[in-house]
């Protein structure tokens, strides 16, 4: 699995993807769907997909492929590495969306909330598949939200193919297992390697398991927040685990605008404006790399509106 496309720049989402085994494009194929880090406040989200004509459905589940939850890492690079070795008739495809894609999403104007991106991101990898000239005939997700609506949903747009929606189905089905630990392989390395766009010095990369409700999360998270730009492109910014942390440390600041002038507003409350922070004399910033590295990204950002 080769991550370079996504670690190039990993504030974007990046597909990825095998080769599209010869028999796919001659035989009905089944596809599996399932996702990786839907929960956590670090790191990025992955949906999977894994596909194989019908007939090897046994084949399949006599390699033991099991729910990604239930087998430890080396299990998982394991299984991996013998559904990556069978080219010969099973293909995947991973979509990695990046922490700054799910924030900016579900923080734009319109909202965008994660069940809406995960069933788009689900839908675009079915049909990357037909594209790719697999024969779909059958494909099973789990679930993300009701799972009666979310089959009819999918059914309605993809008319010919028999669609199955259950909750748990990394666990009932071997091919959404399969792609379930494809996606977990790929969210796992990703998180071991990420690279650090902003200037932070030796990172500690003892976050924990990047659940909002482990203590060493959160205490990465606080070591790791900047006081007026926030958090890395590591943190998710619109959980609210980083909103409130946010919100209670952090200053506040104002945004000059066309209605009201910053400066002044922030005067009267007894704050700074925002672009205050921009200015060599805000309190020495402009000697901090990392104050330095986010001043520059954030006007940088100004210079394209």
């Amino acid at each position: 699995m080769d991550l370079s496309p996504f670690e190039t720049d990993n504030s974007v989402s990046c597909q990825l993807s095998s080769q599209i085994p010869d028999i796919c494009r001659t035989e009905d194929c089944c596809l599996g769907i399932d996702e990786a880090g839907r929960g956590p406040v670090l790191g990025p989200m992955v949906y999977g997909i894994c596909f194989c004509p019908v007939s090897k459905k046994q084949e399949l589940k006599e390699s033991k492929v099991a729910d990604s939850k239930t087998l430890s890492e080396a299990e998982r690079e394991n299984l991996f590495q013998k559904l990556d070795e069978a080219k010969s008739y099973l293909g995947w495809a991973l979509q990695i969306l990046s922490p700054n894609t799910i924030s900016t999403s579900m923080l734009q104007r319109t909202k965008y909330n994660l069940n809406a991106l995960s069933h788009d991101t689900a839908i675009g990898l079915i049909q990357y598949a037909l594209d790719s000239g697999v024969q779909l005939t059958e494909v099973f997700v789990d679930t993300v939200g009701p799972a009666e609506k979310y089959e009819e949903k999918l059914s309605k747009l993809f008319p010919g193919i028999k669609v199955t929606v259950r909750p748990k189905a990394d666990s009932l089905f071997p091919v959404v297992s399969a792609a379930s630990i494809c996606a977990k392989v790929a969210r796992d390395r990703v998180v071991k390697g990420w690279n650090f766009a902003e200037d932070l010095g030796e990172v500690d990369v003892d976050y924990g398991s990047g659940y909002p409700n482990d203590p060493k999360t959160k205490a990465w998270l606080l070591k790791y927040l900047d006081p007026v730009f926030g958090f890395p492109q590591f943190v998710r910014f619109s959980w609210s685990t980083a909103q409130t942390l946010i919100d209670n440390k952090g200053v506040t600041v104002h945004w000059d605008d066309d209605d009201e002038d910053g400066e002044k507003a922030a005067q009267r409350q007894n704050n700074r404006s925002m672009l205050a922070y921009f200015s060599s004399s805000a309190g020495g910033n402009d000697q901090n790399p990392t104050h330095r590295f986010f001043t520059e990204r954030r006007l940088k950002s100004l210079d394209r509106l």
